[in-house]
């Protein structure tokens, strides 16, 4: 079957038709008597069979969709359980405030999975995982930092077996996915579908220029471009917001080539599982408006994030076999990898008030600079980040009594992983998230010091006419080890900066989930691309790393890898 609806039009060649509807506007017939247009794609008993379905319309899956879709002669599917805007004029003030960013994430908020994880094992399971719920994915909810890892992120990749990812070759990817509005050289882009800029000296606001004074006088080198691969010190954020606008993927990518014949946008779609003939994935599952249907697929990816990746792998009967039987699910394929490796950047918020004279001027970025260095005694190159942030309004979950700005302490490397696991053989509920967090005393060590780090820098001089007093933690915990690492335990939290939950690998690797090409080992037919493949963390917030993923296994997919 083949729509043509509006603007938008699906090749036939790509379909296994009972009938074909041409309809130029939606309230024009002819059409199949009885048919809402709305979800006529999805009739249920319809053969429909694209070239490829993706699965998530996140950062990874908008990229993705539109650099397959160039190609005019292949259909392409984009599936997003949320939302969709085709438009700026109709896209949400949370979404486009990018300067107001929190707002959007805020646990409950429209756009916003408002997934909960286990940060701890002595924790309990509450703590915040916002993900997002939209076309554009979590790039329409989050901090748009645009920052690069460091190369030895990915020749690490490529050391285990990964040889694609090498930093040398991801380098063009990395050019060819950004318009930098600042910098011109050879590791930047020009003419990229993600714009990014950094905030100049003279726009900072008063905490930034105390932030910067402070790193300085400590003894940090002050640099302009974070994303230079020799990079370190304090500097503008490189971040893909302009004039307060976050740009997520679903305005850089695809709302500039919502045009093309053959590429399909279905929001408010929920993909539960993947459908297979043997060890062949042929389809995929979803709801729509309290529907269930099914489309073929030669190809589907999962963009679905860390989160929901594994979820649906898992759902489909692709997991771990004694976790799959336990949860009542029958296995497809025995993949032991298949929501292991969960990582994350643990950190922590130091809080502060502010001198009662102190104009801040909220209409402003609440985050400009940052601050990259390698902890005392690490042999890994910036693996820990501080970040300076202000508060307009109450966050909800985001701030306490008295706070005005915050220090987020970020460690950038952690030696620590978890899980993610079904608790129910049914879709629907969430997985339980376990972070297993600081139970690498390496990873405790780093962040206690860049805790005391931060207290050192806040009472430097630069801040005198700032801060007014340091809310938490105490001078008590801040002096003991043990005191500070039992703080450290009780406040720890997400970065929001989840992978590895279906990491790739050689198949020799028993936990790897997926090819370097994105290919589900033991599967035809099916590939993971965001960023649930990475092995680790980068260093560094993960979008662009993510954008990147997308960009590079369209690649693969083109040249038949």
């Amino acid at each position: 079957m083949a729509l043509l609806s509006g603007a938008i039009a699906l090749s036939a060649r790509s379909f296994s038709a009972r009938w074909l509807v041409v309809v130029e506007h939606p309230t024009q017939l002819p059409y199949p008597s009885g048919v809402n247009l709305s979800k006529l794609i999805f009739v249920a008993g319809a053969s429909m069979k694209y070239d490829v379905i993706v699965v998530g319309a996140g950062s990874a899956g908008c990229a993705l969709a539109a650099r397959l879709s160039e190609d005019p002669e292949r259909s392409v599917l984009l599936l997003e359980a949320g939302p969709d805007y085709p438009d700026i004029e109709t896209y949400p003030e949370a979404l486009k405030n990018g300067y107001q960013s929190e707002l959007a994430s805020l646990h409950g908020s429209e756009h916003n999975w408002s997934f909960v994880g286990k940060p701890t094992p002595e924790r309990p399971n509450d703590m915040y995982a916002p993900r997002g719920k939209v076309v554009g994915g979590t790039s329409a909810i989050n901090g748009q930092v645009f920052l690069r890892g460091v190369p030895e992120d990915y020749d690490s990749w490529a050391a285990a077996g990964n040889d694609e990812w090498e930093y040398i070759k991801l380098l063009p990817t990395f050019r060819r996915m950004e318009t930098d509005l600042d910098i011109r050289d050879d590791f930047h882009g020009n003419d990229g579908p993600m714009r990014v800029r950094r905030h100049k000296e003279e726009a900072w606001e008063p905490l930034m220029h105390a932030f910067h004074a402070a790193c300085v006088s400590e003894g940090f080198r002050s640099g302009e471009d974070m994303n230079n691969p020799e990079s370190s010190g304090v500097a503008p954020l490189p971040m893909n917001n302009v004039d307060g606008v976050r740009l997520s993927t679903a305005l850089s990518y695809i709302n500039p080539i919502r045009h093309r014949l053959n590429l399909t946008i279905k929001p408010n779609a929920l993909t539960t599982r993947v459908l297979f003939e043997g060890k062949k994935a042929v389809a995929v599952e979803a709801e729509s408006g309290g529907e269930t249907f099914v489309v073929e697929g030669e190809l589907i990816v999962l963009s679905s994030g860390s989160i929901a990746s594994p979820h649906i792998l898992m759902h489909s009967g692709v997991g771990p076999r004694g976790h799959l039987e336990e949860v009542g699910i029958p296995v497809v394929h025995d993949l032991p990898g298949v929501g292991q490796n969960y990582r994350d950047h643990p950190q922590v918020g130091i809080a502060f008030s502010a001198q009662d004279d102190v104009q801040m001027n909220f209409e402003a970025s609440r985050t400009q600079l940052g601050l990259r260095y390698t902890a005392t005694g690490s042999d890994l190159r910036n693996d820990m980040v501080l970040f300076p942030t202000t508060f307009s309004t109450p966050m909800g979950d985001l701030t306490g009594p008295g706070e005005d700005f915050r220090m987020s302490c970020i460690l950038n490397l952690a030696m620590g992983h978890g899980q993610v696991t079904l608790t129910s053989p049914d879709p629907h509920v969430q997985p339980l998230l376990e972070y297993h967090f600081l139970e690498d005393e390496r990873d405790t060590e780093r962040l206690r010091d860049g805790v005391r780090l931060i207290v050192r820098l806040t009472e430097s001089g630069a801040y005198q006419d700032i801060l007014k007093e340091r809310l938490y933690p105490t001078d008590e915990q801040v002096a003991s080890d043990e005191l500070l690492n039992a703080w450290l335990h009780e406040n720890v939290r997400t970065s929001q900066h989840l992978v590895g939950t279906c990491k790739m690998g050689p198949a020799s690797d028993p936990m790897a989930v997926v090819s370097q090409y994105g290919s589900v080992h033991g599967i035809e037919g099916l590939r993971v691309c965001d960023a649930s493949i990475m092995r680790d963390t980068p260093r560094a917030n993960t979008n662009v790393s993510t954008i990147m993923i997308a960009e590079k296994i369209s690649d693969f997919i083109k040249e038949g890898k």
